[in-house]
């Protein structure tokens, strides 16, 4: 029997792991690109799987808040798939993890990703969301079909107690968890994630009939490709989500950037809105799994 390590991640162990991740997606994969960033994490670790002393699986985990953990890139070489090694080093993350003082733990997956969707349950996480990524490029006029039906303004410190209100009452607020998507990471929507997103000037709120109607969380993001808008959250009905997802693509000229993309809620009303407003969507979904630790 092969002797089964899991420890932290070394220099040496790159090449490694790089060649078993070749083929991870037909284009390959981002370990590369994070690899440095990854292995001197000081809010985090990445953490090996070794056989004999060879490395053959893994994966990293960071902490987003002082109780928040972020597990990512679990890598199995395909030769030792099926021997538990994923459920190993998702162990060894939680407990270094809680060893840190997390009370919670997430990760991502794709919907399709059934052996993901597997190790998530053996190790007692629950689905707690699901996304559907949406982009669209900029448009210069309003249909006038959309003329005097609001448009979004930037929230201001006044309104927190109000959008607050507005999502305790809301019905998409808990069916995706009550998070916030920055990319592949998903944070909790606190007050003090409010606070910081009205002070950067990045929630909008469209008011309609002397009340709030709909909003999104949104900030620019500098991506391989192009910079972009990202929408990390959006509530709102049917029409406001739409109206609000027109008036990002209209406004991205004037911040500098190039598209919109989100992770929307996995709710029928929600993918119409994009639909409606124009949005492409890659027929992808994305579920976030969640496990308290405590």
């Amino acid at each position: 029997m092969p002797h089964i390590e899991i420890r932290p991640a070394r220099a040496e162990d790159r090449d490694a792991i790089l060649a078993f991740c070749t083929h991870t997606w037909e284009w390959g994969d981002y370990i590369e690109y994070v690899w440095d960033e990854w292995l001197h994490d000081p809010q985090g670790q990445m953490l090996v799987a070794t056989s004999d002393g060879q490395p053959v699986g893994v994966g990293h985990f960071r902490m987003l808040t002082s109780t928040e953990a972020w597990l990512e890139g679990i890598r199995i070489h395909p030769a030792y798939r099926r021997q538990g090694l994923a459920t190993a080093i998702d162990n060894a993350m939680l407990a270094e993890a809680m060893r840190r003082g997390a009370t919670i733990a997430r990760f991502i997956t794709e919907s399709t990703n059934i052996a993901s969707i597997q190790v998530a349950k053996h190790i007692f996480m629950r689905q707690v969301g699901a996304f559907a990524p949406f982009k669209a490029r900029p448009v210069t006029t309003v249909p006038t079909s959309r003329y005097g039906m609001g448009t979004p303004q930037l929230a201001t410190e006044d309104d927190i107690d109000e959008i607050a209100r507005y999502l305790n009452a809301s019905n998409i607020f808990p069916a995706v968890g009550g998070l916030y998507y920055l990319g592949f990471t998903a944070y909790s929507i606190t007050n003090t994630l409010l606070q910081a997103k009205v002070s950067a000037k990045q929630i909008y709120l469209l008011r309609r009939w002397d009340r709030l109607d709909g909003l999104a969380i949104a900030e620019p993001q500098q991506g391989r490709r192009d910079k972009h808008l990202f929408v990390g959250y959006i509530d709102g009905t049917t029409e406001a989500i739409s109206l609000i997802a027109y008036d990002l693509r209209r406004v991205l000229p004037a911040l500098g950037l190039e598209s919109v993309s989100i992770h929307a809620p996995d709710l029928i009303m929600v993918r119409d809105a994009f639909v409606g407003a124009e949005y492409e969507w890659d027929g992808n979904i994305y579920y976030t799994y969640e496990r308290k630790l405590t």
